[in-house]
């Protein structure tokens, strides 16, 4: 990626020669080529919220930024990129989108999040340390930016504006205004389940900002509840990709002596899943873990596998996700353990358990979702 600080290498996380897919686009290079332009003083306290694979901070590193996420994946992406371009450690700050935001910010740099609600939580966190000097630049493509986008900027900051797009990128210019009245931050947000979803019906949810389907129960999840395995009888349960954690919890409250791993890449989505588990009182024992999918777990250790897997990676359509996750799934289970999946009717998830398990049996099925089940042998 050229820009005026250098031409950093960058990757995606983890690395993979047979994805095309860049570690930066062009609203990451509309965004630096602004600031070069315009001159914008790096100097004080810069913070770039949602850098996704740590392009910005990487081209920035001089400036000694901080970098916030909900990604553990970019996170780890953004250590890789930075290592590879001789950026010592300590010189970028690392948050996760749970840790408390610096005290003060005088550059807030914003790679628009797909999650409005993520954006609404993060703009409202980091409030409190912007002050009117504070140069706040926000970017993404231009269909990332919507209205409502733009509303939140000037309902939380203050005056907002956007640029022309280039290279179908845009750019959002706020002038903060400090004694604007903000609005209290609604997250994490709670709901009562609907019934009729076995264990788990009429339960609390708790869903902080971002994480999937944050004011209901989605559709998917619902069809998945209705038709989940009756469990290892006191084994290792994993709930893969969690989200909010309520398959799990299921799980848990079906069989008080599982031991249940719940499991994601997003820093929202444990906590989330923690807050669920706990707000419902649920006996047993279970383990919470951010990280790259089943990354770390020992093989032939664990006795089942839920998974809803993500077939998109930002705006990109990709089964990739789901591809790795299903191998990790083969590797950790025992013989005779099972993988248990839900998706869309069209993504063919059947085709794939086959060619890794050498089988696959159908659950279930409505007009959109099927449940699938493959074993290993």
């Amino acid at each position: 990626m050229t820009t005026a600080w250098g031409a950093p290498v960058l990757a995606r996380f983890p690395e993979d020669p047979r994805d095309r897919l860049r570690a930066w686009d062009a609203s990451d290079e509309y965004l630096l080529r602004h600031l070069d332009d315009r001159q914008v003083p790096l100097s004080g306290t810069v913070v770039v919220v949602g850098d996704r694979w740590g392009a910005l901070v990487t081209a920035l590193a001089a400036h000694r930024p901080t970098q916030i996420t909900d990604s553990w994946l970019g996170q780890e992406a953004t250590r890789a990129n930075l290592a590879r371009n001789g950026v010592e450690p300590g010189t970028v700050r690392l948050l996760t989108t749970q840790d408390t935001p610096p005290d003060r910010v005088d550059v807030l740099l914003v790679r628009v999040p797909k999650s409005l609600a993520l954006l609404e939580d993060q703009l409202l966190r980091l409030a409190p340390a912007v002050h009117e000097g504070t140069v706040v630049v926000g970017t993404g493509m231009v269909k990332e930016i919507h209205t409502s986008t733009l509303d939140l900027f000037e309902r939380i900051l203050g005056p907002t504006r956007t640029s022309l797009a280039e290279r179908k990128a845009r750019l959002i210019h706020c002038s903060p205004d400090p004694a604007r009245e903000r609005p209290a931050n609604p997250w994490p947000y709670r709901y009562a389940l609907p019934d009729g979803i076995g264990p788990v019906s009429g339960r609390t949810v708790v869903n902080h900002a971002g994480v999937f389907c944050a004011d209901r129960l989605d559709i998917g999840t619902r069809f998945f509840l209705r038709h989940l395995p009756a469990g290892p009888d006191g084994g290792r349960v994993v709930d893969l990709g969690c989200g909010n954690g309520v398959v799990g919890t299921a799980m848990a409250l079906a069989d008080p002596r599982a031991e249940v791993l719940f499991v994601d890449e997003s820093f929202q989505a444990v906590a989330s899943a923690q807050a669920t588990y706990r707000e419902n009182n649920v006996p047993g024992h279970a383990e919470f873990r951010v990280g790259d999918g089943l990354a770390g777990i020992p093989a032939g250790s664990v006795d089942l596998v839920l998974n809803n897997p993500p077939f998109h990676s930002h705006q990109a359509t990709t089964d990739a996700t789901a591809r790795r996750m299903f191998g990790d799934a083969r590797r950790t289970l025992r013989e005779g353990g099972e993988l248990w999946v839900i998706g869309n009717r069209h993504l063919g998830y059947h085709v794939t358990l086959r060619r890794l398990f050498g089988n696959s049996e159908l659950v279930a099925s409505d007009p959109k979702f099927v449940v699938l089940k493959a074993v290993k042998r």
